[in-house]
């Protein structure tokens, strides 16, 4: 059974959300957390981990994960979701969507999140009730839209 849970910087499963992260997301576009972390200062230590977990006879494990940036304004931006690509197509993806809306609009009283969603992934988001905002845009040398859901 698959369980999400709010992690912090620095709690016993971040490193695995973190490797997740890197062979999902970055290393496929040639980028590491060095570089990350060069392009975007102090977002890893701001940022809201949630982490989807399973229990594996070797202990925890991490299938996929996603970031809140609280930003000024009640605004939010969902960033640096990944599922573990054996996993992809178990609705993992939906149910962390739905925890960082739940935790941004619940518990952070956001009024809206955004995530820049690559472009096959766009479709996902609108299934969620998430909005195409503005022009396709690169990002990262990758094609992107602008996804926005609002509180209520």
């Amino acid at each position: 059974m698959v369980r999400i849970e709010r992690i912090q910087h620095g709690h016993r499963l971040h490193a695995q959300s973190r490797a997740l992260r890197s062979a999902v997301l970055l290393e496929p576009i040639g980028y590491d957390f060095a570089r990350f972390d060069r392009e975007y200062p102090g977002y890893e230590t701001s940022f809201v981990h949630f982490a989807a977990i399973v229990d594996h006879p070797t202990g925890e494990r991490v299938i996929g994960t996603a970031c809140l940036l609280p930003e000024e304004g009640g605004r939010g931006k969902l960033m640096q979701m990944a599922v573990d690509p054996q996993r992809q197509g178990e609705q993992i993806g939906r149910k962390l969507v739905i925890a960082v809306e739940q935790h941004a609009f619940g518990s952070l009283g956001m009024t809206e999140l955004y995530c820049h969603a690559q472009i096959p992934a766009a479709g996902f988001y609108e299934r969620l009730g998430w909005s195409p905002v503005g022009d396709v845009f690169a990002e990262a040398g990758i094609d992107h839209r602008k996804m926005a859901l609002s509180a209520g």
